[in-house]
């Protein structure tokens, strides 16, 4: 059997998710779409399996997601190649320096028909399923905040008029922390909309070799499709519908918590680093997140460890690190790792 035929009887499999009603069969599907999203992507990818876990939960939680790392590590080749495998709409936008709200959002303009001539929208590379934001910090903040709104609301004003985005929608935004020049710090309030910030590390060895042998042959991988859009608005609906003890959800809001400069006395080795901590967006998108690595995995609950596993992810862009930190060579990171060893599973 072909590739592709392979991929179409796996969508067909995946697309009767909704008429059935057996809990075992939904969290066997879900894994088995996770599985063959990411044996598509290594075709093209090498390595980096924790973000492209990461890119899948973001999605089906109807999340955000923010790629970090230095250039040439393939965070757009990720991006562009999950798209891929996903039957949705997909635009790229290369921010850059002069770039325009509108060249974002789209604008009216000036249209002649029969004589007559009349306003029309012209739709920007907003008005998609997929989006990556190329090295967005490359654009002003006046052009990042024209996300805004596409993002947490999934509608765009222009003028008097709102539009709404069609579902799904999902944002990749790719950024490059080492180079200044040309280059604008995220607005706190950009950040906030990226349900996770990941951060993409270097390959192995082994993993380099395979990537020099892949991309200097005459031999090209390339990535099939395994899931629709109405796929992916099935599962993100079944992600919110995994149950979750109250314990659980208790822990995450008071890890979120532990954040806040203030809200605990026995927290001063993060406290003194703070200015400010985590809003309860970040609780939210660490229970929603927790939801989708427990049914990925194949599990029916979500467990005290999924909160840990994606506290750095959820937390380290929310997070407002003040001189202290800069001083003592601290970052977010090591940050959240002394949370975690602090905050308990009771309380």
């Amino acid at each position: 059997m072909s590739d592709n035929n392979h991929a179409t009887l796996h969508t067909n499999r995946i697309a009767d998710i909704a008429k059935g009603t057996d809990d075992v069969e939904i969290v066997e599907r879900l894994r088995e779409a996770r599985a063959r999203v990411k044996t598509e992507m290594a075709k093209v990818v090498v390595g980096q399996e924790d973000v492209i876990d990461g890119l899948l939960i973001g999605l089906l939680c109807r999340g955000h997601v923010l790629l970090f790392g230095v250039p040439g590590l393939g965070k757009t080749l990720m991006a562009r190649t999950l798209a891929t495998t996903l039957e949705m709409d997909f635009r790229r936008i290369q921010f850059t320096p002069d770039l325009m709200p509108s060249d974002i959002t789209g604008t009216d303009v000036l249209e002649e028909e029969g004589g007559r001539h009349r306003m029309k929208f012209m739709e920007g590379p907003v008005f998609t399923n997929f989006l990556l934001a190329d090295e967005i910090n490359r654009t002003p903040p006046k052009t990042q905040a024209a996300l805004l709104q596409a993002m947490q609301e999934r509608e765009v004003s222009v003028g008097r008029e709102t539009y709404q985005l069609k579902p799904p929608f999902f944002v990749v935004a790719t950024q490059n922390p080492i180079e200044m020049e040309g280059t604008y710090p995220l607005p706190e309030a950009q950040l906030d909309r990226f349900m996770f910030n990941l951060r993409v590390k270097y390959p192995t060895i082994d993993e380099e070799v395979e990537i020099i042998k892949g991309t200097t042959s005459t031999v090209q991988g390339a990535a099939g499709t395994v899931l629709s859009a109405d796929d992916v608005l099935r599962l993100q609906d079944i992600v919110r519908g995994v149950p979750i003890a109250d314990e659980v959800i208790r822990f995450a809001a008071r890890l979120v918590a532990a954040t806040r400069p203030g809200v605990a006395d026995d927290l001063d080795s993060v406290h003194r680093y703070l200015g400010y901590g985590a809003s309860p967006r970040a609780s939210q998108y660490l229970v929603l997140g927790a939801k989708a690595r427990a049914i990925m995995e194949g599990r029916y609950h979500v467990d005290f460890e999924d909160i840990r596993a994606l506290a750095p992810a959820v937390l380290r862009h929310r997070m407002v690190l003040n001189f202290h930190a800069r001083a003592d060579s601290l970052d977010s990171d090591a940050l959240i790792e002394r949370l975690l060893s602090t905050v308990n599973n009771e309380g």
